[in-house]
């Protein structure tokens, strides 16, 4: 084994047999961010050179590692002409083009139909950007005030999706909300039997799905607590009248701002993995309440969406302000992720934190409680030294923590995150619909061939 092949298994602490040319970032568990980033760290020293945030790119995969060791370029040598180039997890491919959501990682750029994020969540109401989301432009006075209604009129629950809900109390709140979501399905407009989906059909359908997917989140908490729900049916805001749904009660107006602003800053991300999985489903023709069902199974994913409740563990484990640096030190030196911080897209900081942390200080000033934004902003300020490579906080480091000020359990992080989501993919799920392709990707077929069937071999269960 070369000494680049043993530094690799080193850094990951992984065994060196693991090391091989199939091996590259994400393909296994302890080679994640923070793994990528001691990698980097471990070839400076080794080479004595400086690995910049290109560079940090292009060594993802052992080859590549292997050629830069070599003092090849980068990227390593072609691979043979008669095999396809693979993409793993579609990694720097665009399947589609899109007038949703711009994102532009190395700048720290997210604009949603043009719109920069940071104007939309300092001035802009939930409701509003949904429209934008939706119908591709914001609404006037007059289409705001028939978007509300809508909205309104919709957020009733079909009774059987209600006992469902009730049934799954004591279900995790996203196991729940897949399964009432899929249920829903069954009481929209009925087709003659081979009819797809129009468009408007679909359109009508996601705006449905906009106003009740928060409902059953609220329905659900009150369950599990030993209440029944209720609706709001009365003119409140979007984020009011989910907070009063999920509360049980009138929320403050800070609590209302946080929400809103929450809302929209998680409400699209363009072709991640959810939204994906979204047009995906589409698509196929599976219609809209099938398409959001897919995006909510596979945002629930720990390594999607589901990252947002691991990060609010966070405050916990550090314990205090004063052992951040310790903190982040010891999950280093055991190869671990330290959660909230890193992104698929974003080299430099995520866009959409500065404003999670905005409202996080104005809940804790609040409520009087600054302990966890002390030492969220303590581990921040110790991984500041990563940023270089790209491993910067994330749009859920600060969110978990604003949950919990407003008094709700941590396993709620993630279906809120749902609930601003939903709307990014009925725009995403439109889109596909408005000019469709099926999605169907190729894979490159590396098993064994031409095996022959055992002759003498007798039929299990004869």
């Amino acid at each position: 084994m070369s000494s680049v092949d043993a530094l690799i298994a080193h850094t990951l602490g992984i065994t060196e047999d693991r090391v091989t040319s199939a091996l590259e970032y994400q393909s296994i568990r302890e080679w994640d961010s923070l793994g990528h980033v001691s990698l980097m760290a471990a070839l400076e020293t080794a080479y004595g050179v400086t690995i910049d945030d290109e560079l940090t790119l292009a060594l993802r995969s052992v080859p590549a590692i292997r050629a830069f060791a070599e003092g090849s370029a980068p990227d390593g040598a072609p691979a043979p002409a008669e095999r396809p180039t693979v993409h793993r997890g579609l990694d720097g491919v665009s399947f589609d083009r899109t007038t949703i959501t711009r994102i532009d990682g190395a700048e720290g750029v997210l604009e949603y139909r043009g719109y920069s994020i940071h104007d939309l969540a300092e001035r802009a109401s939930f409701e509003e950007v949904a429209h934008l989301l939706v119908h591709g432009e914001l609404p006037d006075a007059d289409a705001l005030t028939a978007f509300a209604k809508e909205l309104r009129a919709a957020r009733a629950l079909p009774r059987p999706v209600l006992d469902l809900a009730r049934s799954l109390a004591h279900a995790h709140p996203m196991e729940a909300l897949r399964t009432c979501v899929s249920a829903l399905g069954a009481f929209g407009p009925r087709r003659e039997a081979g009819a797809d989906e129009s468009y408007e059909e679909a359109r009508e359908t996601g705006i449905a799905l906009i106003a009740r997917i928060p409902m059953i989140v609220a329905a659900h908490h009150a369950f599990r607590n030993g209440r029944e729900p209720s609706i709001p049916a009365d003119e409140t805001s979007y984020a009011e009248a989910f907070l009063t749904a999920l509360l049980g009660e009138r929320p403050t107006p800070a609590a209302v701002r946080f929400i809103n602003k929450g809302f929209i800053v998680h409400a699209d991300h363009s072709s991640n993995a959810s939204a994906f999985a979204a047009r995906v489903a589409i698509g196929s023709r599976a219609g809209m309440t099938a398409a959001v069902t897919a995006a909510v199974a596979t945002f629930a994913g720990s390594v999607h969406g589901g990252a947002a409740e691991r990060v609010v563990r966070l405050v916990d484990q550090v314990g205090s302000p004063e052992r951040a640096r310790e903190y982040v030190a010891e999950l280093r030196g055991r190869g671990e992720p330290v959660m909230g911080f890193g992104h698929r897209v974003y080299r430099t900081e995520d866009p959409r934190v500065r404003h999670l942390r905005a409202t996080v200080v104005e809940l804790s000033r609040e409520r009087d409680d600054h302990r966890g934004l002390d030492i969220l902003d303590a581990v921040a300020e110790a991984m500041r030294p990563y940023g270089r490579y790209g491993l910067a906080p994330n749009v859920d480091l600060y969110a978990g923590l604003a949950y919990r000020l407003l008094g709700l359990p941590d396993d709620l992080a993630v279906p809120l995150f749902v609930v601003g989501r939903t709307a990014g993919w009925v725009a995403q799920a439109l889109e596909q619909q408005a000019n469709n392709v099926l999605i169907r990707p190729l894979l490159e077929y590396v098993g064994p061939r031409g095996r022959r069937f055992p002759a003498d071999r007798k039929a299990v269960g004869r």
